[in-house]
């Protein structure tokens, strides 16, 4: 890519705006700015640096080679301004701002959001951000700067961290097993009305585990979420597959066919360019202590 001149830091702040969104309406809304002002800053950008970096179509902007390139290069100079900024000083003064966490709305809703009270009155001057992970999730585009993940990532330049396994189990309420009966095996659950995800909104394949309780599995009841499939199941809907950490204390639900259970693993990941920000540590460290504490919640046996 050809530099003439010497780039115009707002603008590339303005250009990595675009890139994160994909659209400039959108990008000119979280500016500030009116559409057609940033539409003619990115063309005078562009001209500039003596190259395209934005394939504009009515659905929104697609980033070009250089696009991309220089995107990556903006993310690092933010990055390495952010990590300066919040080390710089005491280590009180370090942990203010903002620190967003991305994570599963079981995990995040059920377990983390009760003990984000422990890490407020910790870092007084520190905002958390609790986020759900999406379908489609980038930490190096700033959608979070923490990110508790269901399987290990197995690209993108980030930092894994083990967190813990978990397990999953058959439940029911107990009113529906006394109008439906309780199967005593797999195939018995065809005569039930069983809940699970919408299969086009999973987001991971560590999500598709209804094979693995019973092949023929086929949901009459689809929730996209965790905590709503949990909800359905104790008002009695049917039989769901449900985090054992978030079922086991629920006293309406009754485990079925305890001998069936699969297991899965958090991963807390953050991106590697965030190694050294004292924020991110802190608030890892602070994860990996709850879970810890929790450790025994997170798995159950038969």
């Amino acid at each position: 890519m050809q530099n003439k001149t010497a780039m115009n830091w707002d603008d590339g702040r303005l250009f990595l705006a675009v890139a994160r969104t994909g659209q400039l309406l959108a990008a000119a809304k979280s500016l500030g700015l009116n559409q057609a002002t940033l539409s003619r800053r990115m063309t005078a950008f562009e001209k500039q640096l003596g190259t395209r970096l934005l394939i504009r179509r009515t659905t929104g902007c697609e980033l070009t080679d250089a696009g991309r390139e220089m995107a990556d290069a903006l993310e690092q100079m933010e990055t390495a301004f952010l990590s300066s900024q919040a080390n710089i000083g005491d280590e009180n003064a370090s942990l203010s701002g903002t620190i967003r966490i991305g994570a599963p709305d079981g995990f995040g809703v059920s377990f983390l959001a009760p003990r984000l009270k422990d890490l407020v009155e910790a870092h007084p001057a520190l905002k958390v951000e609790l986020v759900p992970v999406p379908r489609t999730f980038s930490l190096s585009q700033r959608e979070a700067d923490i990110a508790v993940m269901i399987g290990r990532p197995q690209q993108g330049r980030v930092v894994a961290r083990k967190l813990t396994d978990y397990s999953l189990s058959l439940y029911a309420a107990e009113a529906y097993l006394e109008r439906h009966g309780v199967p005593d095996t797999p195939a018995s659950l065809a005569g039930h009305r069983l809940i699970g995800y919408v299969e086009d909104q999973l987001y991971s394949p560590d999500l598709n585990y209804t094979g693995e309780f019973w092949r023929n599995w086929q949901s009459q009841v689809e929730i996209a979420s965790a905590t709503g499939q949990l909800e359905a199941a104790r008002a009695g809907c049917g039989i769901a597959i449900l985090h054992d950490y978030l079922a086991a204390d629920v006293p309406e639900l009754q485990r079925v066919l305890p001998h069936q259970q699969v297991s899965r693993t958090y991963w807390m990941v953050y991106h590697e360019s965030l190694r050294d920000n004292a924020r991110v540590r802190a608030c890892a460290d602070f994860l990996s202590g709850a879970v810890t504490a929790a450790k025994d919640q997170f798995s159950r046996g038969d």
